[in-house]
């Protein structure tokens, strides 16, 4: 199973955790982006096995986001996450098809929880 992994947040510190965290478990970081556009760019290119991405950023958010990621590849595994663990986002993020959802600030032990269940 190949680990390549995208991570797409707004805030650099936090895609230093998620990279740590991820790298700690043999993942492989394959690309870094800070909003919606530059995830969609990054995926076509890199085409990762998996995507962790914030929801709330400028430019375009990560809802937005992963519904244009899903009209490139109906079967992308994406971990939505943000701070505000607010009920309606959630849903959103589930209904546009996210596969899981962390709320920040995260636990190891939580993404790490999320990463195999979606990539069972």
């Amino acid at each position: 199973m190949a680990n390549k992994v995208l991570i797409v947040d707004d805030a650099a510190f936090m895609r230093m955790m998620l990279k740590d965290i991820l790298l700690k478990h043999e993942f492989e970081v394959v690309g870094e982006a800070q909003d919606g556009l530059q995830a969609i760019d990054q995926y076509k290119e890199l085409s990762p096995c998996l995507v962790i991405m914030d929801i709330t950023m400028p430019e375009m958010d990560g809802i937005t986001a992963l519904k244009e990621l899903k009209k490139i590849n109906p079967e992308a595994k994406v971990i939505m996450c943000s701070a505000m663990g607010q009920q309606s986002m959630v849903v959103d993020a589930i209904q546009a098809g996210a596969k899981d959802f962390i709320v920040k600030p995260f636990q190891a032990d939580r993404v790490m929880e999320s990463i195999q269940k979606v990539l069972e």
